[in-house]
């Protein structure tokens, strides 16, 4: 089953076309990830499944209807973006952690839980969270939208910039959650790491979307 379905999907930013008649099923309960070149559309094509951007052109569904029939706050509850900078507010990590949860009025879950599934220990419940390293942010970050119990997590690079400890641990995490069921897209610069990681690898390069196996992407190494 498709969770997400896109059907001659177009956008441009700043007169620029960035993506151009996209044709792309996102499958229920896998992770799929977005791979290609800077500039190439990925992390567009990720904000337009959560309706932080809208398409210019054609048709896109989910969970079998129009996305625009879903309210946006709704969906944001149950598509949850992890953005790149993993920004943190001012405050302990676990009010991090319950951040999304107190704006959309869930009080039946554990932060301890959420934060031990991206691979944190509860001693970091009280800790400030400004003061977290690179990695320690990507995890509360994570947490944050784990907390929400999502059908679908949408990440935009969540391992750019960590130590590689830390980037085995999220891989681990996110990984977990899609054997429990979660839909994942993860857009990642790493063609490694998606071979790593993914059912399924979406080339997206020039503004097109083309399912990929891994062996025709470049060498097997960075973008």
């Amino acid at each position: 089953m498709n969770l997400y379905s896109l059907r001659g999907v177009g956008k441009a930013l700043s007169g620029r076309t960035v993506l151009n008649n996209v044709d792309l099923d996102i499958v229920a309960g896998r992770i799929t990830s977005l791979v290609g070149p800077s500039g190439s559309g990925k992390s567009t094509l990720l904000r337009l499944l959560n309706r932080l951007m809208e398409p210019d052109s054609g048709q896109l569904t989910y969970r079998g209807t129009a996305i625009t029939s879903k309210d946006p706050v709704s969906l944001r509850k149950e598509a949850v973006l992890v953005p790149q900078d993993s920004t943190m507010f001012p405050g302990s990590v676990e009010d991090n952690v319950c951040y999304a949860t107190r704006m959309h009025g869930i009080t039946d879950f554990n932060p301890a839980d959420a934060l031990e599934a991206a691979g944190l220990s509860t001693g970091y419940l009280e800790r400030d969270a400004e003061r977290l390293s690179g990695g320690e942010r990507k995890r509360v970050a994570l947490a944050r939208a784990i907390a929400l119990s999502p059908y679908a997590l949408l990440l935009d690079e969540p391992t750019s910039g960590v130590d590689p400890r830390s980037s085995d641990i999220i891989e681990q995490s996110v990984m977990r959650m899609r054997d429990e069921g979660t839909t994942v897209v993860w857009v990642t610069h790493d063609i490694e790491q998606a071979k790593r990681v993914s059912d399924h690898i979406v080339h997206v390069k020039d503004g097109e979307a083309v399912m990929s196996d891994g062996r025709d992407l470049q060498g097997g190494g960075v973008y």
